[in-house]
């Protein structure tokens, strides 16, 4: 069998300005990256702004399990099949984060027959976005670090600095450091952190600016730290902003790829679900939305995170309203949440199926509390029995929702041609009724307690003193209308990842509250999450190489 990279290398892929022209593009609103990759000229959006709307389709998964779920190949396997049934589609979808790459869950440019490519390319450097995000983040960081060397004229109050330094690597060594050692030349002696690039508040502000002017608003509003008055210093406060936004200048601009079967993917932006809000971003969206018939995203994760923040901060603040929402899950993820071991999913277990889907269950509850319809597919293994399939396709269909199988993996956009049916069913016979379950004029508490007990079933919120504390002081300052960005495992509902199936009779547990205010939502961050990932014992870096021929080997 042929591993992800070989099938993607061996791609005949088009040159991109063909894939583009496909969709009305032309060259001169490219910028070219080599022959298979490209950027979009702002010039493209004010061509195409007036245009009306294509719809909007959100694919999400239930809680991701060791069994696997396949979310990001279901979105490009459904993209492929529904451009085979004359729909023109378009993918929006995030950059992989090379800390993953090389850590434990490996690269996202799909998998089997449906990915995009060029696929190392887009799970290693791509076009430096992610680069120019960690270089802005360190930018900022050394402006402040130096303001405060030079005579700190703003006052700054060393001990509550909030900005992190931040790399797109999974490294637990930088998580908590000490910096300004040596001379007095040297710097001031603090404690200081890394996050990783994906988690950085200049990766979401990228992803949820409309243009430059957008972006240099926010990030002059980004709070950096407090002075001795207990007053917030802002990265504009630093003069910081223009030498923020030239780093930007390019990273701003969508990216242009395609799938195997040359549709185009705009692959652009790229934050965690579990650690920020897990959405690409807003310009490629809505220039996808302009371009094509039908788009194609995904957000990270189960639909308790992704799904979650692209309703409450993604469309709230973008004024997107998504038509339908493609749930994904597998018969093996199922078995699992059913207290199944890893080894034994391969054989059929009514029993265990039954106990695990209430997992699916409750993320198909949560979909519809948005008003928003859902067709449920099942990623295809060989190992499942037609029994397992019945007994999925009965539960999803007593609950409101459509059903099919999705064999994209092995055979790209063909073996997703049932679940681009009953899309294009959905789109055209069910009305979504999109709606926020809270208003911004609740309070942050209220928010997060909406949250946690409509979307993750906890029975209440418990904070930590410091985090109560943080809470009130955010809303002092004015920023309680923000919605907010939770930060919690995924691999539960709860915040505790052995919790697996439906957990009931849980609380969430608030350990901190953060503003980013140049982003514009309240982060909570819940359980021991963290914000810097670090290598498993058995990294997937073990595996990557270069051979003889100069290609890259072993990357998944």
């Amino acid at each position: 069998m042929k591993t992800d990279i070989q099938i993607a290398q061996e791609a005949d892929m088009l040159p991109i300005r063909d894939v583009a022209r496909a969709y009305g593009i032309a060259e001169d609103d490219l910028e070219l990256y080599g022959k298979y990759k490209a950027k979009l000229t702002d010039e493209l959006w004010e061509q195409v702004k007036d245009r009306p709307d294509g719809k909007l389709v959100l694919v999400t998964a239930i809680n991701p399990t060791p069994a696997g779920e396949g979310k990001t190949t279901t979105s490009i396997g459904l993209a492929d099949a529904l451009n085979r049934l004359g729909k023109k589609t378009m993918l929006a979808l995030r950059e992989p984060s090379l800390g993953p790459c090389f850590g434990i869950k490996g690269g996202a440019a799909g998998g089997g027959y449906a990915q995009v490519v060029p696929m190392e390319d887009l799970n290693l450097h791509f076009t430096g976005d992610f680069h120019a995000i960690t270089s802005a983040n360190n930018l900022l960081a050394a402006l402040l670090d130096n303001h405060i060397q030079q005579g700190n004229s703003l006052g700054i109050d060393t001990r509550q600095v909030l900005w992190k330094r931040c790399m797109d690597m999974n490294d637990r060594a930088l998580r908590n450091i000490v910096i300004g050692l040596g001379a007095k030349a040297d710097g001031f002696v603090r404690e200081d952190h890394f996050i990783i690039t994906v988690a950085s508040e200049i990766m979401a502000i990228l992803c949820l600016a409309e243009n430059m002017a957008d972006l240099k608003e926010r990030l002059g509003r980004i709070i950096v730290a407090y002075n001795y008055a207990g007053e917030p210093v802002t990265a504009k406060d630093l003069n910081a902003v223009g030498a923020m936004a030239a780093l930007l200048k390019d990273a701003i601009k969508p990216n242009l790829i395609q799938t195997l079967e040359h549709n185009g993917a705009m692959v652009h932006g790229g934050p965690f679900a579990n650690i920020a809000h897990g959405c690409n971003s807003v310009r490629a969206t809505k220039t996808a939305l302009k371009l094509a018939d039908i788009v194609v995203t995904e957000a990270g994760f189960g639909a308790d995170l992704g799904a979650e923040k692209f309703m409450d901060i993604k469309c709230r603040m973008a004024g997107l309203k998504p038509d339908a929402v493609v749930l994904v899950a597998t018969v093996r993820a199922l078995k699992y949440n059913g207290g199944v071991p890893k080894t034994e999913l391969g054989t059929e277990n009514l029993g265990a199926l039954a106990k695990g889907i209430v997992n699916l269950e409750k993320h198909i509850e949560n979909i519809q509390k948005y008003g928003v319809p859902v067709v449920v597919t099942l990623n295809s293994f060989l190992t499942d029995t037609e029994a397992e399939y019945a007994y999925i396709r009965d539960f999803c269909e007593q609950r409101g929702c459509e059903f099919a199988l999705s064999e994209v993996w092995a055979k790209g956009g063909a073996g997703g041609e049932a679940l681009a049916g009953k899309v294009i069913g959905t789109l055209e016979t069910k009305e979504s009724h999109y709606h926020p379950p809270y208003g911004d004029e609740l309070s942050l508490a209220e928010k997060i307690a909406t949250v946690a007990k409509e979307i993750y079933g906890a029975d209440g919120v418990d904070y930590a003193p410091a985090a109560a504390k943080a809470l009130k002081q955010i809303e002092a300052m004015g920023f309680g209308r923000m919605p907010v960005c939770m930060a919690k495992t995924q691999y539960s509902l709860s915040d505790d990842p052995n919790k697996l199936g439906r957990p009931s009779g849980f609380r969430i547990n608030v350990r901190d509250v953060y503003v980013s205010a140049g982003a514009g939502f309240v982060v909570a961050i819940t359980g021991s999450i963290m914000t810097m990932p670090g290598l498993p014992k058995k990294p997937a870096a073990d595996n990557i190489d270069v051979n003889e021929d100069g290609k890259i080997v072993g990357l998944f």
